[in-house]
């Protein structure tokens, strides 16, 4: 019987599970996941601004693993052995594979705040965040003048301000929350109208921004202007980064270390490892870092992986030409972003909130049953 590993718990692998719990192959499959909990990143703004409870925002994998008929492994990777075709576990565990799905996740990227210490909070890995955030509201509502710097001028970094400012104003805190953006400026990639509303809206709920490299220090930050930006709390939205233990694996990587992957979503060096989310790139196009890949992939990698065990045809994952953002601005009131178009307002909040909801819904297994 072939083995099967599913290696993280990630967006994509949503669909894997999905497809194994439909059309049932015969095979042996393990799920490997630090946790039997999978947040959804497209809520967390939402949540901090407690516009929904934790238990909204997370999909719990252990009914999705029973219905798909996978065992689930609580474990971190921690190395593969691409020639031997070996996983290796945070409690030194090996297990073998016939075919390897890789959805970990990713780590933000603080090479350069890590000097700011113990007031440095990473968005990702989520779980960490999540357990953190509650300890800071707290914080910021005893401390007079508490000052808090969101870091990262993309959409993640953009929406955890608002949301970090609203859930202050909501919880009677006069926290201060700033933003920092990269020489990259506001929202790269999104069009000028979009910037320009949420710069006004930055305004308009009392953030600062400011633009600069910015690198850790023991007080805050320090921008590459010389400005100091003293800070009770550093949040790094500053991107993703490839989990070291990649380098060592012998899978095909670009110069940044991701995973090289065709338009199949198989590895290009072994075509039995199979990957999709932040883990890797496509080696044929140029794609954002964004979540939106991630869940549209999905399907395509369930499909291959059936297809790579069954020998059948594959398919290609075909990105839109353009993707839907609807970045919410801390209240009920979020912009949306499509190519050339933006647009802003309650109903665009409402919008992102059904859209959210219906892909909770379609992985909440234990509502299925008991409707």
């Amino acid at each position: 019987m072939p083995y099967l590993i599913l290696a993280g718990g990630g967006h994509a692998q949503l669909s894997v599970l999905h497809a194994l719990a439909k059309d049932k192959p015969d095979v042996e499959a393990v799920l490997v996941t630090p946790s039997p909990y999978q947040i959804y990143s497209g809520m967390l703004p939402g949540w901090m601004a407690g516009h929904y409870t934790l238990a909204e925002c997370r999909i719990d994998l252990r009914p999705l693993a029973e219905m798909a008929g996978v065992r689930m492994v609580l474990a971190c990777v921690t190395g593969i052995d691409a020639e031997c075709r070996t996983v290796t576990l945070s409690d030194g565990t090996r297990l073998g594979y016939d075919v390897l799905s890789l959805d970990p996740g990713s780590e933000t990227d603080t090479s350069m705040l890590q000097a700011a210490n113990e007031r440095l909070l990473p968005v990702k890995p989520l779980g960490d965040f999540v357990q953190r955030w509650p300890d800071i509201l707290k914080a910021a509502s005893q401390h007079a003048g508490y000052r808090l710097v969101v870091v990262g001028g993309g959409a993640a970094g953009v929406e955890l301000a608002f949301a970090a400012r609203y859930a202050f104003a909501q919880n009677s805190s006069s926290a201060q929350v700033a933003l920092v953006a990269s020489a990259n400026g506001l929202l790269p990639g999104h069009a000028d109208g979009v910037k320009r509303r949420a710069r006004t809206l930055l305004q308009l709920r009392g953030i600062r921004l400011y633009q600069g490299q910015a690198v850790g220090v023991a007080e805050g930050l320090r921008l590459s202007t010389g400005e100091l930006l003293q800070a009770d709390c550093v949040i790094a939205a500053t991107g993703a980064r490839p989990a070291a233990w990649l380098a060592q694996t012998g899978l095909a990587r670009d110069d940044l270390g991701y995973l090289l992957v065709d338009a199949q979503q198989r590895s290009l060096s072994h075509p039995n490892v199979l990957a999709a989310g932040d883990v890797c790139v496509r080696a044929d196009i140029r794609l954002p870092r964004s979540g939106v890949h991630a869940v549209l992939a999905g399907p395509v990698l369930a499909h291959n992986l059936l297809a790579s065990l069954a020998g059948q045809a594959m398919r290609s994952y075909h990105p839109r030409r353009k993707s839907l953002y609807l970045l919410t601005t801390g209240p009920r009131h979020a912009i949306a972003s499509w190519g050339a178009f933006s647009a802003q307002g309650h109903w665009v909040w409402q919008w992102k909130n059904w859209i959210d909801r219906r892909f909770m819904r379609k992985h909440d297994v234990l509502a299925e049953r008991k409707t």
